[in-house]
């Protein structure tokens, strides 16, 4: 007996050493993934803690979290076996962001003035009413319906994990298809295809005469020393050579970006060079929150930038449902936390499918198409400017002039020039998207 109590006290000791030498660390990145998760899915899309900790939380370890939402409040918080409580506040016009013990509730806070025109009586895209029904000769619809209804099947692992799919041809959507509880008005995150919204940022700019992509980016910290050679257009390719860790399973330099970091503009600013520019791609998230830092400098005033975003780009295209969190200094965190409704994710497509032409104005220079898909060096001919490609045949059976804005989980906006299509899905977990992609656009002849 007194054997089993000593096996028994061995392993218990054991449990313990690497809770403590493994999980233990992570605790603060697991309580803030989820309080941050479920304020904002709770807070911009009314989705119950429920749904939240079902999709939404989908990350190793993310069930030990004890979650609570704060309704009066505007807040949640999570924290595993009582330990590493962290909390997320929901401010309107802002979204959710962690907050830490220096944060002062009562301090006042600008938020960006938007432009809600709504126009019914124009179909999407172009205003908000209802779409014209698809009337397509060339189309087969009961193929294209039956490559949508196998998206939102079990994966290999058993998940039903599509939300949301919307594919629209010629300016007009041929197929759209929701989950349960789901809805072409719910708000579902983007991820890392906010990356492309803040590239569209620059080239809005350039077409502006504001800046130039090719000169140096103006970040003191580095007027020095040899980073002061980094250009607008190696952060935007995400080749400037900086160090930087994009692990989401550690704490590593990204996580602790994203779930502690009060100011994530700041956050790969004191990186040091492990490669040249130009020459050395690494993805790294830090490298798109560094821009939008970029876009703040821009302006005179933090309104100005505030603004910018919406005036320019999200509220110009009738983006209304779309919503882009900023950190707690204010800068939108461009790497990661953009939300909007699946239709009007579809919108930014076509934005792109038009080469920067929407509704007879044009937003960017018809030749930033071509800058964002063209294949960054080194890169496998996998990524453009703040864009992913399929120039390099990564989806097989898929056109190579694809390229798309791609997201944590499995969130694209594929924009397919040589079919004139643009395909939306957004889910919480991967699907064969190289499948589903080969039979959408096998239902269409061209």
């Amino acid at each position: 007996m007194k054997k089993i109590f000593r096996f028994l006290g061995l392993v218990f000791l054991a449990a313990i050493i690497y809770f403590g030498f493994d999980t233990y660390p992570k605790l603060d990145l697991i309580s803030g993934f989820s309080s941050k998760s479920v304020a904002s899915g709770h807070f911009l899309d009314n989705r119950s803690l429920e749904v939240i900790e079902k999709g939404d939380n989908d990350i190793d370890l993310i069930d030990l979290a004890d979650n609570e939402i704060n309704q009066k409040g505007k807040y949640a918080e999570a924290s595993v076996y009582g330990l590493k409580t962290r909390k997320a506040i929901y401010r309107e016009g802002l979204g959710a962001v962690l907050v830490n013990d220096d944060y002062n509730e009562s301090e006042p806070y600008l938020v960006p003035k938007r432009n809600f025109t709504i126009d019914k009586s124009v179909p999407f895209p172009y205003g908000d009413g209802e779409p014209i029904k698809p009337s397509f000769t060339n189309v087969d619809f009961n193929k294209l319906n039956k490559a949508l209804n196998k998206a939102f099947e079990p994966n290999a692992e058993g998940k039903k994990c599509t939300r949301a799919i919307v594919v629209v041809y010629k300016d007009q959507i041929i197929a759209e298809k929701y989950a349960p509880g789901f809805s072409k008005d719910s708000r579902l995150l983007g991820w890392s295809m906010t990356k492309s919204i803040t590239s569209t940022l620059f080239g809005i700019l350039q077409k502006q005469g504001k800046l130039n992509v090719n000169q140096q980016a103006p970040i003191a910290e580095w007027a020095n020393d040899e980073r002061k050679n980094i250009t607008i257009h190696n952060l935007l390719q995400m080749n400037s050579g900086l160090e930087w860790d994009e692990d989401y399973g550690k704490i590593s330099d990204v996580t602790k970006m994203l779930f502690q970091e009060s100011d994530m503009t700041k956050s790969q600013i004191n990186k040091p060079l492990i490669g040249k520019p130009n020459a050395t791609w690494n993805y790294s998230s830090g490298t798109t929150n560094l821009l939008s830092g970029v876009l703040r400098k821009q302006f005179k005033t933090h309104q100005e930038y505030l603004d910018f975003w919406y005036s320019a780009l999200i509220d110009k295209i009738g983006m209304h449902s779309m919503l882009v969190e900023a950190d707690l200094k204010g800068n939108y965190i461009g790497s990661s936390y953009a939300w909007a409704n699946a239709r009007d994710w579809a919108k930014f497509g076509l934005l792109y499918l038009h080469n920067g032409n929407w509704n007879g104005e044009q937003l960017f220079e018809t030749n930033w198409t071509k800058y964002v898909s063209t294949p960054t060096p080194t890169s496998n001919d996998q990524y453009g400017a703040q864009f992913w490609l399929n120039a390099g045949g990564a989806m097989p059976n898929c056109p190579k002039d694809i390229y798309y804005a791609d997201g944590f989980q499995g969130q694209r906006v594929f924009i397919i020039p040589s079919h004139d299509m643009v395909v939306v899905r957004l889910g919480y977990d991967h699907i064969d998207l190289n499948e589903l992609l080969k039979e959408i656009l096998a239902s269409v002849k061209k």
